[in-house]
């Protein structure tokens, strides 16, 4: 499914009202930004081959051993079962879930942090004119999100606050309610800044357009 079909046209306009409401009374400009997934992940799917190699030569030498197959050569026995297993387990790793499990937490990690930073940029987080732009990045494939806020409000809200935001917002997505987990998300990002005090100053103007940003990639 494209990530596009998680938001039908009245998600996409629910969302830029949500964030119009967040943004009422605080001076955060909050900027959600969804990409479908962080890499292609390649690597997993080789890793899915390696893993299947392993798993089917190891069973066909037990096989062999107890089975006494001592007329089929034992180059063949290992070299067929081992090529299969490979063909299999990349098979396998191109199924989502199974390519999830094959990921490296920390690389996926590392990968999230870069994305997001990148879209922090592309989206021009920091022309503000208080520096009060907070990105709330999802990564939808591989269930991970990140909350980059920008130095007007990260000398202020302490680091700690935006973890529980991130790890209810991955668990909505993954409960297959993605509207519903973004909107609670930058709703809660707007009641944290009027928590610590960062209000909104008369006349105050919206300086980045509301709205959900997604890209397929």
């Amino acid at each position: 499914m494209s990530i596009k079909e998680l938001f039908s046209a009245d998600d996409l306009q629910r969302i830029r009202e949500v964030t119009a409401q967040a943004e009422t009374g605080n001076a955060g400009e909050i900027v959600p930004y969804l990409v479908g997934q962080l890499d292609d992940h390649e690597a997993a799917r080789w890793r899915g081959a390696a893993l299947g190699a392993v798993a089917t030569s190891l069973l066909a030498g037990v096989i062999h051993e107890f089975a006494g197959l001592w007329d089929i050569t034992i180059l063949l026995w290992i070299i067929l079962p081992t090529l299969l297993g490979a063909l299999l387990g990349y098979a396998l790793a191109c199924y989502s879930p199974v390519t999830r499990w094959l990921l490296s937490p920390a690389r996926i990690e590392r990968l999230t942090r870069l994305r997001a930073e990148a879209a922090f940029l592309e989206e021009q987080m920091f022309h503000t004119e208080k520096r009060t732009g907070i990105l709330i990045f999802l990564a939808v494939f591989e269930h991970r999100a990140l909350i980059l806020a920008d130095e007007g409000i990260h000398q202020v809200v302490p680091p700690s606050v935006w973890p529980e935001q991130i790890d209810n917002l991955v668990a909505g997505i993954q409960a297959g309610r993605p509207t519903d987990a973004l909107c609670e998300t930058i709703i809660a990002c707007g009641h944290i800044l009027q928590q610590y005090g960062l209000q909104a100053r008369p006349g105050e103007r919206n300086e980045l357009l509301n709205g959900l940003r997604i890209k397929e990639e």
